[in-house]
């Protein structure tokens, strides 16, 4: 048998193995790394759907908490993970920031990841302490072109989505308010309840207990597209005149670049019958966060749309990479 024979052979068994493995797949126990310490959103997106997903597959889901390095290490992890389908990623804004905001990231977004479901949204809520006149996004904009650089937000780090949130309202409403960074959400609250900081910039469920009747911060606007289910109340930057503003902190699943499309789909497929369940969709509403889910050709487009975005951003708001 001359050599191009074996490799049409070669090639044709690697085709009929395929959808096999597939069928196959998962037979044993499927990891899920998160950039994140336990505790977070993302850690707890993840450990929501794993639980779901888990029973249906009848095989343990685990969840490897990779902290560190702004997101930089778990991600990394996930991108040079065996292709197999047993390492999965729960990626986030931060995937979309970081390609821009460090000069030589150690995986690329694009390159290194296969999206396969969009799993939540969440959303950044500007609050201010009450010495702040302005009462509301139009009133805060005002204020801040006739104080540029005067004013200023806190946030729980450089490069967080709490800090683009930020920045593009500057970049978006021509302001010009001073970043804080801090380390972790936390202590920019607090320090956002002492008038350390006139406003601060977080993610919705830990504000909400600040900002309810009688708090000691007031609401001024949140940076989703519609008005967010957990604080009703609370108008959008869009519809308060900065049109098209949309700052979202969001959680989905991703696979290293190379993993079977077979088993991406299957993923997908049962990602989205677990995020369609009504206790599921029940415990993100109370959590602040929105229920995705949809095509892995939709999740891709909506990455590749971030990363452009916060890439503008950053350049515009003319931080230098780290």
């Amino acid at each position: 048998m001359n050599k191009i024979n074996k490799l049409l052979i070669a090639a044709t068994a690697l085709l009929i193995a395929a959808p096999v493995f597939a069928q196959n797949w998962p037979a044993r126990t499927v990891r899920i790394i998160v950039p994140y310490a336990a505790g977070g959103n993302t850690d707890y997106t993840a450990r929501t759907v794993a639980a779901k997903v888990s029973e249906m597959w009848g095989q343990q889901i685990v969840v490897d908490n990779r902290p560190g390095g702004g997101t930089n290490i778990g991600s990394e992890l996930a991108a040079t993970a065996a292709p197999d389908g047993y390492t999965l990623f729960m990626g986030g804004a931060s995937n979309a920031i970081n390609m821009t905001l460090y000069a030589k990231p150690p995986y690329n977004t694009a390159r290194d990841f296969a999206p396969v479901v969009w799993c939540v949204q969440g959303a950044a809520l500007l609050a201010a302490h009450p010495s702040l006149p302005a009462k509301n996004a139009k009133e805060l904009i005002a204020l801040a072109k006739s104080r540029p650089g005067q004013l200023n937000y806190g946030h729980a780090g450089l490069g967080s989505s709490n800090h683009m949130a930020g920045e593009l309202l500057n970049f978006m409403a021509g302001t010009k308010i001073v970043h804080v960074p801090y380390k972790g959400n936390s202590p920019s609250i607090t320090d956002a309840i002492s008038g350390n900081v006139e406003m601060v910039f977080s993610g919705v469920p830990a504000l909400v207990p600040h900002i309810q009747p009688g708090g000691r911060l007031r609401a001024i606007a949140i940076s989703s597209l519609q008005r967010f289910p957990a604080v009703p109340d609370v108008p959008t930057f869009d519809e308060s005149g900065v049109k098209g503003y949309e700052a979202s902190n969001w959680f989905g699943l991703m696979a290293p670049s190379k993993v079977s499309k077979d088993i991406i789909n299957k993923v997908n497929a049962d990602v989205n019958k677990a995020l369609a369940m009504k206790d599921v969709r029940e415990k993100f509403d109370r959590d602040g966060l929105i229920t995705k889910g949809g095509s892995t050709e939709d999740f891709g487009k909506f990455i590749r749309a971030e990363t452009e975005k916060y890439s503008n951003v950053i350049k515009k708001a003319g931080i230098k990479p780290l």
